[in-house]
């Protein structure tokens, strides 16, 4: 981008700019794995994505052209150092946001008549040979949206706006844009909404109580995983559990809600200490 694009740029409100990048920067490399994966099939596609996420995540975290831009990107991705203790409660973290928005699509299942047809649409894994091969299919799937998502959202989005106007805007901005741009998948029932608004607010407080993205990346990464190989490709499992209006209140149904309270309990526990974590350590390099 020349010097004069660059002022052009910098004329549009930041908040608007936020969201063209956030979704440019995320949207965009997303989109490489698809087109790997039906081009050259799954191992070949596997290892080319990976070697793409690498030299994705460099970039984009600050490293090479353009120089001038280097701070400004490594601060968007929250390319900050992670200390032992945040280590341990950040993935806790991570674990305690994907098992809550599983608990939470089974409880929504549990109320309403599961639509396996409209889940199962646009996810179809038939032509991937083996079982060992989709699973990697799913998890590789699962990482890329995982991270280039991240990076996109709660990175490029919601940083310069959290510096601009403050985090509760921030979160609110990236978690709004991130529910409508799934609006568009098949899955995407009304009653799915809270969820997905609910799991872009999660992953929003945890990249800013945390100071980075990696936390955010392995959740995702995590919950990604469990919705391709289950809820939308059924390697894992097929999803037979009938609503209580055909079954009645059944222990099971409460076993499902203590889990998920559970989970957000975890989750916000983990998110705290994480908190308190990076404090510690930045008053004692202070």
């Amino acid at each position: 981008m020349g010097r004069t694009d660059g002022q052009t740029w910098r004329r549009i409100p930041l908040t608007l700019r936020a969201v063209v990048g956030g979704i440019l920067i995320g949207l965009s490399a997303a989109n490489v794995w698809p087109i790997l994966l039906l081009s050259v099939g799954v191992p070949i596609a596997a290892g080319l994505e990976l070697v793409f996420l690498g030299l994705y995540v460099w970039w984009a975290s600050g490293v090479g052209w353009p120089k001038r831009f280097q701070a400004e990107r490594r601060d968007f991705a929250r390319a900050n150092p992670i200390s032992g203790g945040q280590w341990g409660w950040g993935l806790l973290a991570a674990v305690a946001f994907a098992a809550t928005v599983h608990t939470a699509i089974v409880l929504l299942f549990r109320l309403i008549p599961f639509p396996a047809a409209a889940f199962h649409a646009g996810y179809d894994f038939s032509f991937i040979p083996t079982v060992s091969l989709k699973w990697l299919a799913c998890a590789v799937s699962a990482l890329s949206a995982g991270v280039c998502e991240e990076m996109g959202f709660r990175g490029y989005m919601q940083r310069p706006i959290e510096n601009r106007h403050g985090p509760i805007v921030a979160i609110a901005v990236s978690s709004v844009l991130f529910l409508l741009l799934h609006l568009n998948k098949s899955w995407s029932l009304m009653a799915m909404t809270p969820i997905v608004l609910g799991a872009g607010v999660m992953l929003g407080v945890l990249a800013r109580r945390s100071g980075t993205l990696v936390f955010c990346m392995i959740g995702h990464t995590i919950m990604d995983v469990g919705l391709f190989a289950y809820w939308w490709t059924q390697i894992a499992g097929t999803f037979a559990q009938r609503p209580l209006s055909e079954t009645g209140l059944e222990p099971s149904f409460f076993a499902e809600t203590l889990a998920f309270i559970a989970a957000c309990a975890l989750f916000v526990a983990a998110v705290t200490r994480l908190s308190g974590a990076s404090l510690k350590e930045t008053r004692a390099t202070d």
